[in-house]
């Protein structure tokens, strides 16, 4: 992970910490051309870990976490993100293996970001 990664690990962490309260307790993000792909461990707050541990919990947790996360972004544009990249955010794919407390996230730009930030290096 250069340093551009990981400042953007950074952004991602602050962004997710003011809007849900808790951010991710390790990033590692991997610029791809136009996707900043963001691998994440402790992401599950303990009440959360506790609705996991029901039966159906894992499921409607997993279902709940992905549609929220990609709906704070719409509702909350990553404007810091943006700034920082020089290019506009253009959509989200998330993911999350409860069981695990493992999370992907994929941020898709306009501009090819691997490119731009490797000749920076």
């Amino acid at each position: 992970m250069n340093k551009y990664e990981a400042e953007f690990s950074n952004l991602v962490r602050a962004f997710r910490k003011r809007h849900m309260g808790k951010g991710p307790s390790k990033i590692n993000t991997t610029f791809c051309k136009k996707w900043a792909i963001c691998e994440m461990e402790g992401n599950l707050s303990p009440v959360e870990k506790f609705i996991a541990s029901a039966d159906d919990g894992k499921q409607m947790l997993r279902s709940a976490r992905t549609e929220m996360v990609k709906d704070m972004y719409r509702k909350n544009h990553p404007v810091e993100m943006e700034e920082f990249l020089g290019c506009h955010f253009v959509d989200l794919f998330v993911d999350i293996d409860i069981e695990r407390d493992f999370g992907m996230s994929i941020f898709v730009f306009d501009e090819d970001i691997e490119q731009k930030f490797l000749k920076k290096e």
